[in-house]
């Protein structure tokens, strides 16, 4: 009998489109959990290629990886500079409930 195997799923390797991406953090943001969502953004990040990205924020590509990891915890600032980097913008609304 043939051995079957698994690996981790990665999200980064099945987002590539821009409705991807939007729909991947929507579902993230859904989740109302703040490590869901920046572990969702480092793995868009992944997805888009960190040497890039890295270079585009003038930052090392090891410290996006840290921040970005499973125990990165950045502040709000490097995260909005991640998503403007992607090209994905940031929109508030009220909530109806408000």
């Amino acid at each position: 009998m043939k051995k079957t195997t698994f690996s981790k799923w990665k999200p980064e390797n099945y987002i590539d489109k821009p409705a991807d991406i939007v729909a991947h953090l929507q579902a993230a943001l859904a989740e109302n959990d703040a490590d869901f969502l920046l572990r969702t953004i480092g793995a868009i990040a992944r997805s888009k290629g960190m040497t890039e990205l890295a270079r585009k924020l003038n930052l090392n590509r090891e410290s996006l990886y840290r921040s970005f990891g499973e125990k990165g915890n950045p502040s709000f600032l490097p995260v909005v500079n991640m998503l403007d980097a992607l090209g994905i913008g940031l929109r508030f609304e009220y909530k109806k409930s408000a």
